[in-house]
């Protein structure tokens, strides 16, 4: 057979054709997830992104922590060949610093080899030996993939956690999962804490209510459940250094203050295969042919419930640098704010009832779907020296009429939000959104797409403090706007929440239900945009309405992990056992 040149073309469809053969066969185990965001990805879990994590570092926050999982839901007791990551893929966890490079800055990249030390059984461990054994070298490139070092070499992964008598007894490893865990955890020749392996799944929502056209709390029967709980994932988590990440060297005791931009990142993950893979006569698998992006992941949910099926395969291909200007429509006008209001489809999804868009914010803002929200103010003076100002930012974020999300959503999932009028908190303008106010999150970096974008000179919020939230950025709003002791002035101040989502994103964070309060508007309310039962007229009118009561409110039903996370790296929990009963 000769060698063909191949077009991502070409490829899409033979994978298609190749994957279907495959899964007639019986060869290729598919299971739902809510994780499985487009067509051609939900065939392949080895090379599937399921979520991206960055956060400052709990117990040493002197370094961020990035986690990458893969794999969707894997069930714990899915022998006899168990989960693991897989051969010829790239695995890599893209890191953008410098507003002034083109591209990614920083790049970890692992690949993964499978040996089995003992063929002659069909059990995955036995006698101290190991099947379908995973390790791994990791390798760093500080030159946006330029050049490459590699920092840890044949690094361990630990087994699936199958039973105790595969692990603790005297027949299996004769050892215990958590010191697993611990012997895993490596030191890369760089300086980078490592874990690579399996873990709770630390993602949770009712994945049948969201995806049952948007019963979430469920209207249907009013049984809420987590769909991913007691399944596993496979991780990969990194702890780096601030100074490592941040673009000039700098620790982060060098900040200029806790919002300082010199020390915002942006995070994306991705998996990459060979293009072209042959199936052999002996079971075996050859490979050639140039590396293609086959999975991307930044922001939680863009592909699963932002950009429409039709676009899903295209989107996995593309990185934050090439984005399609025909997928900006997505973010300006979003499918999920028709079932938002009432003059349009609000009444089919009687879930989001409590989610309601500012459709006449003071009398006179509309960002229903299609409408111009703040674009009006364009080119007026009231923008001048704001964010909003085309000689500042205003090209980003008012780029055209009917693009009504673009003052909010937008930079929420594509550029970052800076710390700038009008996009610091209501505390301070005195009734004027685009007066300065009080700064609560500055991660804008506006090259480059979809990314997580953390601010690493922000605080860390302990695990401890009675203000911790699974709200993230939304209840550092509601304590900046509320609470006296920092509703006061309107000076910088460190604020309970101000490093959680979207300022990265913490593993305990609800990111689906914050992510559908900003599309019902919590964002726009935040900065001073009320909700339309605010009346602007009344001097004695609180702010505090009832439709914004009802949004802060809102609930998917489920509002927290199944389990725990570790207090130390790599914080992810140990995988579920697959002989443990529910």
């Amino acid at each position: 057979m000769k060698n063909l040149t191949l077009t991502p073309s070409i490829l899409a469809r033979m994978m298609r054709l190749w994957l279907i053969g495959a899964m007639m066969a019986g060869s290729l185990s598919l299971m739902a997830s809510s994780h499985r965001e487009a067509p051609l990805i939900a065939n392949d879990p080895l090379a599937d992104n399921t979520d991206v994590y960055a956060f400052r570092s709990p117990d040493d926050p002197n370094t961020v922590t990035l986690i990458a999982c893969y794999i969707p839901a894997e069930l714990p007791f899915g022998g006899p060949n168990y989960h693991s990551f897989g051969e010829n893929i790239r695995y890599e966890i893209h890191i953008d610093n410098d507003v002034t490079t083109t591209g990614d800055d920083i790049i970890y990249r692992a690949t993964f080899t499978r040996v089995n030390e003992d063929p002659s059984t069909f059990f995955n461990i036995r006698l101290g030996m190991e099947n379908l054994k995973n390790t791994y070298t990791l390798q760093r490139s500080m030159d946006g993939g330029a050049t490459w070092q590699t920092i840890v070499s044949n690094g361990i992964v630990p087994p699936a956690n199958i039973g105790a008598r595969s692990i603790e007894s005297a027949v299996g490893l004769n050892t215990t999962y958590e010191s697993l865990i611990t012997q895993a955890i490596a030191t890369a020749s760089t300086g980078e804490k490592v874990f690579c392996g399996p873990a709770d799944d630390p993602f949770f929502v009712d994945l049948g209510g969201i995806f049952d056209l948007g019963d979430a709390p469920r209207k249907s029967n009013g049984v809420t459940r987590d769909g991913l709980a007691r399944y596993n994932t496979h991780a990969i988590a990194i702890q780096i250094p601030i100074s490592t990440l941040q673009k000039d060297g700098k620790s982060v005791s060098q900040a200029g203050n806790i919002l300082d931009g010199d020390f915002v990142i942006g995070v994306w993950a991705s998996a990459s295969r060979p293009s072209m893979q042959t199936l052999n006569g002996d079971g075996t698998m050859s490979t050639s042919g140039n590396w293609v992006q086959v999975s991307r992941l930044g922001m939680p949910l863009t592909n699963e419930a932002v950009i429409p099926i039709g676009a899903k395969d295209e989107w996995n291909n593309r990185t934050p640098y090439n984005e399609n200007p025909a997928h900006y429509e997505y973010f300006y006008n979003p499918e999920l704010a028709l079932y938002m209001d009432d003059a349009l489809f609000g009444g089919a999804v009687p879930a989001f009832e409590a989610l309601r868009i500012q459709r006449n914010s003071l009398q006179g803002f509309d960002f229903g779907y299609g409408q111009d929200g703040l674009y009006g103010l364009k080119g007026n003076p009231a923008v001048a020296g704001t964010a909003l100002d085309d000689a500042i930012f205003g090209t980003l974020l008012l780029p055209g009429p009917g693009k009504a999300r673009s003052v909010d959503l937008w930079p929420i999932f594509h550029t970052g939000v800076p710390n700038f009028p009008p996009y610091q908190l209501v505390t301070g303008k005195n009734g004027n959104p685009l007066a300065k106010g009080k700064p609560f999150i500055n991660n804008f970096l506006p090259n480059g797409g979809d990314m997580l974008r953390l601010n690493m000179a922000t605080p860390v919020t302990s695990r401890k403090d009675p203000n911790f939230s699974s709200l993230g950025i939304i209840q550092a709003a509601v304590l900046g706007i509320l609470d006296p002791n920092f509703n006061t002035n309107d000076s910088i101040q460190w604020i309970p929440n101000m490093d959680g989502f979207p300022n990265g994103r913490r593993l305990e964070d609800d990111v689906t239900r914050i992510e559908l309060q900003a599309v019902g508007g919590i964002a726009l309310a935040a900065i001073g945009l009320w909700y339309d039962d605010y009346d602007a007229a009344d001097p004695n009118a609180s702010p505090v309405t009832n439709q914004l009561l009802n949004v802060l409110q809102y609930s998917t039903g489920v509002e927290k992990n199944d389990t725990t996370f570790k207090s130390s790296f790599p914080y992810v929990q140990a995988p579920w056992r697959g002989t443990e009963v529910k």
